[in-house]
């Protein structure tokens, strides 16, 4: 590692320390933390004042403003793009796309004060890491960028891909200092030239101690890609050259690494786990999400480096952060913004010093972009506190579908996936419900597996273990006593994972934020891997 690297640890360590020490100190005084965070926020929202009059208490803040949703605020967020209307008193950086895993894109306003409540939770999970595993500051680092579509490449800059945008301008200076790949690759025209030149300069970077993605199965994808491009990427790391692909990454230097690109030659395709350890030896720690339906995922990832250490990620979406990993829990990030959460057992809203352990609850957020009581639609449930702040564990998504009136639930999904992956029947991805999944005629779920080859007596046995699974739920067996529902089928593939995540970027997802859901709602035809048609047995089982 080269001293500018070295430096560049040194000094982001520093700058993340007083965040973090004002983390810690002020971690009993959360309420008082939380009420002055909103009267702070209040003063500064145009919107409130002229709608609903003054606010000056908690309690006045949850009795006159409504709990909202995206389209609460999106015509307010199309009069700041279109017309420069702000919501809030604070200079606007970007307006940052979305799409979650079951949404088309979202536009989130990007305040310099929305940001800086970020920074708040970056630095002491960053401050956090770098004591939890010192080998961190002895090599460089890969934090993913969340991957545009690429029809939306050309209207877009670099400010829109690159995670590290999230931190203050000057602690990105000093974390680019550190980082495998630079963030110019995030202008590369096509999603799939910015992936190539990525792989070539991670391949090519022997000092490698840190690869932080959001869903595991985005980097478990890079390395099945390593595969498909091994010989290209051979050839490019031999020569220093992009080669064919100079006309796209031309603009960018291309990494020579002959040591490398002979790892690659040598290479059969098997063993990946042994490519890995020898491209990266100083790898020190793997970070993603890990929880609910990333679990497997996040378990084949961790498996494919060993002798690294795997941390999972908290909760973050584009519209903010809940939790952070600190001291060996998910704690709430509660320096970032006003956190309220809804209590899923009676529908009440509580305040954060009011959780209780084993809540299960809903968290809202209001921040510096403009949002107020935004419900995030994610479930959680409540464990210890930490020093005064309450720990909060990811479920899952509360999404559910109705085709029907059969009122399927994540939750219903989750335990589905659980009960097949238990039996040992590959690996559940999702419970996909589909308009036409009768050969045209009826809606209904498609269960997608990872699975090398299936008999004919499997695929039945487990399309009747799965529908059992199914109608212990009420509405569901309803809907299927009625009719209204063909009967749940099953589709397996080797690359079932990989089927999904296409799929999820051709209805316009973001590449970085695509998570594999246990239930997901496709609408129109979908072409499944072999067909997927419900087979006679499981029709006359029911």
């Amino acid at each position: 590692m080269n001293l500018a690297q070295r430096g560049g640890h040194w000094l982001l360590r520093l700058a993340v320390a007083g965040r973090a020490r004002r983390f810690a100190r002020q971690a009993s005084n959360l309420e008082k933390v939380q009420r002055l965070k909103l009267k702070t926020l209040l003063e500064s929202h145009h919107r409130v004042a002229d709608r609903v009059g003054r606010i000056d208490s908690w309690e006045a803040f949850q009795r006159r403003l409504p709990v909202t949703d995206f389209d609460h605020w999106r015509a307010d967020i199309g009069h700041w793009r279109d017309q420069g209307r702000a919501l809030v008193d604070s200079p606007l950086m970007r307006f940052q796309p979305t799409s979650g895993s079951t949404s088309a894109i979202k536009w989130i306003p990007y305040t310099r004060a929305f940001l800086d409540e970020l920074d708040s939770a970056i630095a002491p999970w960053l401050s956090d890491l770098y004591r939890q595993f010192p080998d961190l500051g002895r090599g460089t680092h890969y934090w993913s960028m969340s991957w545009l579509p690429t029809d939306m490449r050309a209207q877009q800059g670099a400010d829109f891909n690159d995670d590290l945008k999230l931190l203050s301008f000057g602690k990105r200076l000093l974390a680019g200092l550190t980082q495998s790949v630079p963030d110019a690759v995030s202008m590369a025209p096509t999603s799939e030239a910015a992936s190539f030149a990525t792989l070539a300069y991670l391949v090519a970077d022997r000092r490698l101690a840190m690869l932080s993605v959001w869903s595991p199965t985005f980097a478990l994808t890079q390395h099945d890609q390593l595969r498909a491009w091994r010989q290209e990427l051979a050839a490019v790391l031999g020569s220093g050259d992009w080669g064919a692909r100079r006309e796209q990454l031309g603009f960018l230097p291309c990494p020579r690494q002959p040591r490398q690109a002979q790892l690659l030659q040598e290479w059969d395709g098997d063993n990946l786990a042994g490519l890995l350890a020898r491209l990266w030896p100083r790898m020190a720690l793997v970070s993603a999400w890990d929880t609910a339906a990333a679990a497997p995922w996040a378990e084949k990832l961790g498996n494919r480096f060993a002798n690294a250490g795997f941390q999972g990620k908290g909760l973050w979406a584009t519209e903010g952060v809940v939790t952070i990993p600190w001291q060996g829990r998910h704690v709430l990030a509660y320096q970032s913004h006003v956190y309220e959460f809804e209590n899923l057992d009676d529908g009440t809203i509580v305040a954060p010093w009011a959780l209780r352990d084993g809540m299960q609850v809903a968290p809202l957020i209001s921040t510096g972009s403009g949002l107020l009581r935004y419900r995030m639609g994610d479930c959680l449930e409540v464990g210890e506190s930490c020093h005064g702040v309450p720990s909060l564990r990811f479920l899952g998504r509360e999404d559910g579908v109705d085709l029907v009136g059969e009122k399927m639930s994540t939750a219903v999904a989750q335990q589905l996936l659980e009960v097949m992956g238990n039996a040992g029947n590959g690996v559940p991805v999702s419970l996909v419900a589909m308009e036409r999944a009768d050969q045209g005629r009826r809606p209904g779920y498609v269960l997608l597996l990872e699975k090398q080859g299936l008999s004919s007596a499997e695929q039945h046995r487990m399309q009747a273990q799965a529908e059992d699974v199914l109608s212990a739920h009420f509405h569901y067996r309803v809907a299927r006593d009625l009719g209204q529902l063909a009967p749940v089928s099953l589709c397996a593939s080797a690359d079932m994972r990989e089927f999904y995540l296409h799929e999820c970027r051709r209805r316009g997802m973001i590449e970085g934020n695509i998570k594999v859901e246990p239930l997901s709602f496709w609408r129109g035809d979908v072409a499944l891997p072999g067909g997927a048609a419900p087979s006679p047995v499981a029709e006359a089982m029911v």
